[in-house]
C-alpha cells in the first residue's frame, strides 16, 4: 500500500468534504471579520485581539491545506472481499493472553479512533493484521511487552 496514499470510508470522505466546505466558507469569513475588527483598535503592534486572529487564521488556512491534501490523496476503501484483513475490514480477535474478544474495524491513520474500536492500519495491531486471513495468528511489541492476538473473523 502507499504510505501517501490516505484510506478513507465514503462516511468520513464525505464528513472531510463538508468540513473543508464549512472551513473555506464560513470559517474564512469569521476570521476574515475578526481580523477587521482587531485592525480598527488601532495600533498592531501591541494589539492582543489582531494577533489572536492572525494566529487562529494561520491555524485555519493550515487545517484547509491539510484536508485538501487528505482529499486529494485519499482512496475509497470499503473492506475486503478476499478474506484477508484489509482497510474497511471488520476484524474479531481473540487475545492469545486471556482469550478476550474484541472487535475492530482497520482505517486510514485520518479516522482512527481506538475508543470507537477504529484501529489506524499504520498502528502496530494494524500493521501486523494486515493481509491474515480468519484462523491466523499474529503478534506485535507494544510498550507492554509482546501482544499475540487470533482473527476469529473478518467482515
Amino acid at each position: 500500500m502507499n504510505t501517501d496514499t490516505e484510506y478513507l470510508t465514503q462516511e468520513k470522505y464525505s464528513a472531510l468534504e463538508k468540513e473543508l466546505s464549512t472551513l473555506k466558507t464560513v470559517k474564512r469569513k469569521e476570521v476574515a471579520e475578526a481580523l477587521e475588527y482587531a485592525k480598527s483598535l488601532g495600533d498592531l503592534s501591541e494589539n492582543q485581539e489582531y494577533q489572536e486572529a492572525r494566529d487562529s487564521q494561520a491555524v485555519l488556512e493550515d487545517r484547509i491545506h491539510r484536508l485538501e491534501a487528505i482529499l486529494k490523496s485519499a482512496s475509497i476503501v470499503s473492506g475486503s472481499a478476499s478474506g484477508a484483513v484489509a482497510v474497511g475490514s471488520r476484524v474479531t480477535l481473540e487475545r492469545g493472553s486471556d482469550k478476550v474478544k474484541r472487535v475492530f474495524t482497520i482505517v486510514g491513520s485520518e479516522e482512527a479512533d481506538a475508543a470507537a474500536g477504529k484501529i489506524s492500519m499504520r498502528s502496530p495491531l494494524g500493521v501486523a493484521a494486515m493481509g491474515k486471513g480468519k484462523g491466523e495468528s499474529f503478534s506485535f511489541i507494544t510498550p507492554s511487552g509482546e501482544m499475540t492476538y487470533k482473527i476469529i473473523g473478518i467482515e
